[in-house]
């Protein structure tokens, strides 16, 4: 018990003596005083964990010294000691909050300390109801402050928190800046403390973070002289921070109550505490989150960029398949206008002509439409697509160069097949690498069979089966790895691109056993889009 500290203020010099020598003897520290307003500035100042006083005393009343306690220490056990016992005194002490009633004079020495001990046992039972009380709101606050991921978002939730559940104007948070050594406030809720460098001597918020603990200040109470006046001075009756240190995380939550209302209490510094800490907790899964969404961003961005440069390299050898198409009618246009301005020529043969050269420049603008198609980047929305007339589509692009080696195409559609919700040009991108694939498996010529069928749940099946020698066994598992390729000029990107593609989709995309020579891709995707 040397440890419970004692304050006894009695206008009596005997009472007060003997009040210290039986407590003192029980094991208490003890300080005595006859005059309450000596008394009152003590406790300004000096931590107390009883009071005890005697009611009436002249100048200042027991009661009237009890209520300016509570301003200053609100936590302290209070035991008042009277030699007018009534009920209206009981009623009395027992409005003010008063955790003891004894009556003078003692009979006993051990009737004072058994007072002392019901007093401290009473007043330690009010804090732990209160700190339940004020801890309960932890539990859905914790909730909110766990499941936001935005960090921005959750500095206010956070802030919000420590105004309404302790009841305060004023709160901010700090973060510290390695760069610069300083703390700076980035979410303010009222008025904030002077956010200084991080040293011992640089006010609360450095003393804080420096010191890695808790301060906490009251104007007419325990703290720092220098402290007191930097709150005083900011117009706040109580003040108190504490330090939030997790990896990637450091800084300084405030929390400050104006003039006009009451101090801080213990069971409110203890939620602050806590709420600091699982605000520190939330403030990192948040950003962790964050990382995680940047970098999920710069994953989106690469694989764009591996879309955009497989595009191009496809693009390369589309253009050798369309540079036939596009020569064939410019040729038979430049001979036909040419026929059509010899003078000799009749003018019904000079119109025949004339029509001869705008069929085939029709039929130019509609091979340079397909080119463009192919090219141009399109939208990332998704739109209902037919998937039979997007596979003719990218078979018509290559159809000269098939035609060439002599491979045959064979396409197979169920008349029940549904519109997908798909990006268009992604999907043209995927038929047009699977394609080719099959036209370099084939390089004497062949067949390619394109299919496509409803299977289950909303899905559609698509199956490119090839003629060619197919795959081999060890390659099987490594065909959709990025720079993996069997041919020996390829890229590798191809099939890992279309992978990427029908993943996002909300499909798959693999390589079919048991459907004999070749080798044949099977793409399934939802007919609804990305599940």
């Amino acid at each position: 018990m040397a440890d419970i500290s004692i304050l006894v203020v009695d206008d009596e010099p005997g009472i007060t003596q003997l009040c210290e020598r039986l407590l003192v003897r029980a094991g208490y520290q003890v300080v005595v005083f006859t005059q309450p307003k000596t008394a009152l500035e003590y406790l300004k100042h000096e931590k107390i964990d009883l009071l005890l006083v005697d009611i009436r005393m002249p100048d200042i009343s027991g009661f009237d010294l009890i209520a300016s306690v509570h301003q200053y220490q609100p936590d302290m056990a209070i035991l008042v000691m009277t030699g007018f016992g009534t009920v209206e005194t009981a009623i009395q002490a027992l409005r003010q909050g008063v955790d003891g009633l004894l009556l003078k004079p003692f009979e006993t020495g051990d009737e004072l300390i058994r007072a002392v001990q019901q007093a401290l046992v009473d007043s330690q039972q009010k804090r732990d109801i209160a700190r339940i009380q004020a801890l309960r709101p932890l539990f859905d606050i914790t909730e909110s402050l766990l499941a936001e991921t935005r960090p921005e978002r959750l500095l206010e939730l956070v802030l919000n928190a420590v105004c309404g559940y302790l009841h305060c104007e004023n709160a901010a948070f700090y973060r510290y800046s390695a760069e610069s050594n300083h703390l700076y406030p980035i979410a303010i809720r009222g008025l904030s403390l002077p956010g200084d460098k991080s040293t011992k001597k640089s006010g609360m918020i450095g003393q804080t973070d420096a010191m890695s603990t808790p301060i906490w200040v009251n104007v007419d109470g325990p703290g720092e002289s220098d402290l007191k006046t930097v709150i005083a001075n900011l117009g706040l009756s109580s003040a108190i921070t504490a330090p939030v240190v997790r990896q990637n995380l450091r800084g300084v939550l405030y929390a400050g109550r104006s003039a006009s209302t009451s101090a801080f209490r213990e069971a409110e510094i203890e939620m602050f505490l806590l709420l600091t800490r699982q605000a520190a907790v939330a403030m990192e899964n948040a950003g962790l989150y964050e990382e995680l969404r940047e970098y999920v961003r710069r994953v989106e961005e690469s694989q764009q960029a591996l879309i955009r440069a497989e595009k191009m390299a496809a693009a390369g050898r589309l253009t050798a398949s369309i540079a036939h198409e596009i020569n064939n009618p410019l040729q038979a246009v430049q001979n036909c206008l040419h026929l059509a301005t010899r003078k000799e020529l009749a003018q019904e043969k000079r119109e025949e002509y004339i029509q001869l050269a705008n069929t085939e420049l029709e039929r130019l603008m509609v091979t340079v439409q397909r080119m463009l198609d192919f090219y141009r980047p399109g939208g990332v929305d998704p739109q209902r697509v037919d998937v039979a007339v997007l596979v003719k589509h990218v078979i018509s692009l290559l159809a000269h160069q098939m035609e060439e080696r002599g491979i045959r195409v064979t396409t197979g559609f169920s008349s029940k097949l549904p519109a997908i919700l798909a990006v268009n040009s992604q999907l043209e991108q995927v038929f047009f690498n699977i394609i080719l694939n099959a036209y370099d498996a084939m390089p004497a010529g062949g067949e390619l069979r394109i299919s496509a069928r409803p299977v289950r749940d909303e899905m559609v099946e698509i199956l490119f089966q090839d003629t060619g020698p197919g795959i081999s066994e060890e390659d099987r598992g490594r065909i959709f790895e990025p720079f993996f390729s069997t041919k020996q000029n390829g890229t590798g990107l191809g099939l890992s691109v279309s992978y990427g593609i029908i993943a996002a989709h909300g499909g798959s995309i693999d390589l079919a056993r048991d459907r004999g020579k070749g080798a044949c891709f099977r793409i399934i995707l939802p007919v609804k889009g990305e599940r």
